[in-house]
């Protein structure tokens, strides 16, 4: 479930997606990208994308921690274009089969960030428009969590044997702010309720953060 021709959700009737890894040694990161936090990781992954300022972000990242060095995924509608600081050997990009979320039944790993709202009131009592956001740590949480997003992505799962493992948090500074995001990877297997909400929430990603790496989803298919 971790490789190039495993990993993702299928074009939909009007877009073609491509599915990108990029293999950073931990020296690399270091010294030459100088990635410090998942800031960092955003700003490279958008030089794939030369010649698009002022453009939206339509795509989605992903990166772990293996033995060997970092392993970035990249979900996006435009091809992307191996960067000056990738290896020409780590760069490895292709188009999605259109038959792949043909399927019904897939494995599936989502690094997400589940958060809550907490209620902040205004100096009247009254409820403030925007309350501070705490992130989910309790497994019952976590799992109605993922389960409104299932409802609404065309999908559900048997949460019986979902695992969901906290990956720590993970800290950003960007010009003007800094914050930080709690991981946490979910494992387990989905069946496809409807498969156009599904290519749906595939293209745009599932839960917040989705410019610091979070809400891609791995599949590989059940027989």
């Amino acid at each position: 479930m971790s490789t190039l021709t495993t990993t993702a959700p299928v074009e939909a009737a009007t877009a073609t997606l491509h599915l990108t890894q990029i293999l950073v040694s931990y020296e690399d990161a270091v010294r030459l990208l100088r990635i410090r936090d998942t800031y960092d990781w955003h700003q490279r992954v958008w030089q794939a994308f030369g010649g698009r300022e002022g453009a939206s972000r339509d795509f989605l990242t992903r990166v772990d921690q293996l033995e060997e060095g970092y392993r970035l995924l990249i979900l996006s509608a435009v091809q992307p274009h191996k960067p000056d600081w990738c290896p020409t050997d780590c760069f490895q990009t292709k188009l999605v089969p259109q038959a792949f979320l043909n399927h019904t039944r897939y494995r599936f790993s989502l690094l997400a960030n589940p958060t809550k709202k907490l209620r902040v009131d205004n100096p009247d009592g009254t409820r403030k428009k925007n309350g501070s956001r705490v992130p989910l740590t309790k497994r019952e949480d976590l799992v109605a969590w993922l389960q409104r997003k299932a409802n609404a992505g065309g999908f559900r799962f048997d949460p019986d044997s979902l695992r969901a493992i906290a990956r720590g948090r993970e800290y950003f500074h960007k010009p003007g702010a800094h914050g930080l995001h709690s991981a946490v990877e979910f494992q387990g297997t989905l069946e496809v309720t409807h498969p156009a909400t599904f290519r749906e929430s595939f293209q745009g990603g599932i839960g917040s953060a989705k410019a610091f790496g979070f809400g891609l989803l791995v599949l590989a298919p059940v027989s």
